[in-house]
């Protein structure tokens, strides 16, 4: 495993431009098999989740060609039927846990799929359930085969239905409405996921045929149609990149331009940080984050601590409250940090703490953060060396 060494006490500065969203990616990747026609998708991140999935998508007789960086065609006019039932498949599903999107498009492509169980990466339980029961909903049946350690899917004819989400799932979401826009009738589905990702799965669908209204409500409702054609699709910038670089500038200190930053589908992100002391600027497309040497965490108008919690959209993405949690550590005043999506995200503070963080951890889902208000040395030189600063500077500087 690769290792990093960090030396601290050094300010940032310049521009940086976010990749495209993982998240959108793993979607409407799987969705290229949809249509044996071409789709051009562009802004795809180079990250090791998406080239996988570019990987599985060749190896199941999609025709990939790399037009420029991040460009990429897929032509899936001849799928390996004989692959997808092999246990290389079966492996390479296991690893990825995005490949959990195939079902659907499969299903309404093929009207049958074997998938193993994802793995990926060890965030707390995260169940399938919602993935399978609409399935289910569209007609199709599932067993369980003991000796493949998979999951056995048919669904030659898929039917339109109504449904109401357990929870609004985003790769759920996305899932059904993929295998149900070439299903016979309508199909409604209420409490789905309304996220930006989603949103954009739905324009490339609707651009490659397909007859999605309700797009950015939780209300979706689909008309089946026999065939998709290809199209052009062009990721979002990637919002948890966007809140890690906002993070990344106030807890250095820094002055930073993040270009192209998809404001308009941060939703309620950059006030998050706000909240937390930080200064953002909008400018066009752009977020400019100014160097600050303090932040003041706010508290609710009837002077209570404030509460950050993670919520589907349009509430916080819960991928963020890590960032929002360690440059809480560095501001003046306390947040209770509430992690309500998942479970066992929080337990990395044991590691801050060891590193001289006030934070609390009340229970599996919530910390409360006291922030030190690190102080300026260029206004309050200290005779100590940075090594040994950190042990003693609480006591000369107690902000």
């Amino acid at each position: 495993m690769a290792s990093f060494v960090i030396e601290g006490g050094h300010k940032l500065h310049g521009a940086i431009t976010p990749q495209g969203a993982k998240n959108e990616a793993l979607q409407v990747l799987c969705a290229v098999l949809l249509t044996k026609e071409t789709v051009v998708i562009s802004n795809l991140p180079n990250i090791l989740d998406v080239n996988n999935l570019i990987d599985l998508l060749a190896s199941m007789g999609v025709t990939v060609e790399k037009l420029a960086k991040g460009k990429y065609t897929f032509t899936a006019a001849n799928l390996d039927t004989a692959y997808l039932r092999s246990a290389d498949f079966l492996k390479k599903c296991n690893k990825l846990r995005g490949s959990v999107m195939l079902i659907g498009p499969l299903l309404a492509r093929l009207g049958e799929v074997t998938y193993a169980k994802p793995g990926g990466d060890k965030i707390g339980r995260r169940r399938l359930d919602t993935h399978f029961q609409g399935m289910v909903n569209l007609g199709a049946t599932f067993e369980y085969d003991q000796e493949l350690l998979a999951y056995r899917f048919d669904g030659k004819n898929l039917k339109g239905a109504y449904m109401l989400l357990d929870e609004a799932s985003v790769t759920g979401t996305a899932n059904i409405i993929m295998a149900a826009v070439m299903a016979q009738g309508t199909t409604t589905i209420y409490n789905a996921a309304c996220e930006p990702y989603v949103q954009q799965l739905c324009r490339l669908l609707n651009n490659m045929g397909a007859k999605i209204s309700g797009v950015g409500s939780n209300l979706l409702t689909i008309e089946g149609v026999k065939a998709l054609h290809g199209a052009q699709h062009k990721l979002l910038p990637d919002m948890i990149e966007v809140g890690s670089f906002i993070g990344m500038a106030a807890i250095t200190g820094s002055e930073l331009r993040i270009k192209d930053a998809g404001i308009r589908d941060l939703g309620i992100i950059p006030d998050a940080f706000r909240r937390l002391g930080i200064r953002i600027d909008e400018e066009g497309d752009d977020l400019v984050i100014p160097a600050q040497d303090h932040y003041q965490i706010e508290s609710f108008l009837d002077g209570s601590i404030l509460t950050v919690a993670d919520a589907p959209w349009p509430g916080l993405t819960p991928d963020l409250l890590s960032v929002l949690l360690v440059v809480a550590t560095q501001a003046k005043g306390s947040v209770l940090i509430h992690q309500k999506m998942f479970e066992s995200r929080l337990f990395f503070v044991d590691k801050l703490i060891d590193m001289g963080a006030q934070i609390i951890l009340c229970d599996p889902h919530r910390a409360v953060v006291i922030g030190h208000q690190q102080h300026d040395f260029a206004r309050h030189p200290c005779r100590y060396s940075h090594a040994d600063c950190r042990h003693v500077c609480r006591r000369h500087f107690p902000h």
